[in-house]
């Protein structure tokens, strides 16, 4: 076995040059709107924490931005804890409730479908996180075409 001769890294070490920036710092133009989609289930992965700092990076660009919950989305915006709402049972328990709490208090829209609210996951509009617009089934595809026709950007979420 060849011997290591280069030093352990050690906490504090950057891996990567953090530094570097390739691509412009892109802002939006006055009125430019984003949409993040949401068809995921919460904590099945991280893309839906993920999607939901990138709805946040994109208000803080200055984008209208809106998050839409539909299908297995809406898990993302039900009230949660343990054992009472609002406790935390692990260590990042409330990172989405926080997330997308956070993106309301800065401007940042957020709408779930009642169908899948109701119909697929048993839960009423009072189990959202207070701020989250619920809507019908027949407005999801409405908002994704009203943001496309008006040149929105628009981040689709799909896990399986």
């Amino acid at each position: 076995m060849p011997k290591v001769t280069q030093p352990a890294n050690v906490k504090g070490d950057f891996l990567v040059d953090y530094e570097e920036k390739v691509f412009e710092d892109v802002k939006a133009e006055p009125g430019d709107k984003a949409l993040v989609t949401f068809h995921t289930v919460a904590f099945e992965g991280s893309i839906g924490f993920v999607n939901l700092l990138q709805a946040t990076r994109l208000q803080r660009k200055g984008y209208e931005t809106s998050i839409l919950l539909y299908g297995p989305g809406v898990t993302l915006g039900v009230q949660r804890g343990f054992p009472k709402l609002g406790d935390e049972a692990f260590p990042g328990h409330q990172n989405l409730n926080n997330q997308i709490t956070k993106f309301m208090a800065e401007g940042g829209k957020v709408y779930a479908c009642r169908f899948a609210l109701q119909a697929l996951y048993g839960h009423g509009e009072g189990a959202l996180i207070p701020g989250i617009t619920p809507i019908s089934p027949l407005d999801v595809l409405d908002l994704m075409l009203l943001h496309r026709k008006q040149g929105a950007v628009i981040l689709d979420t799909w896990t399986l």
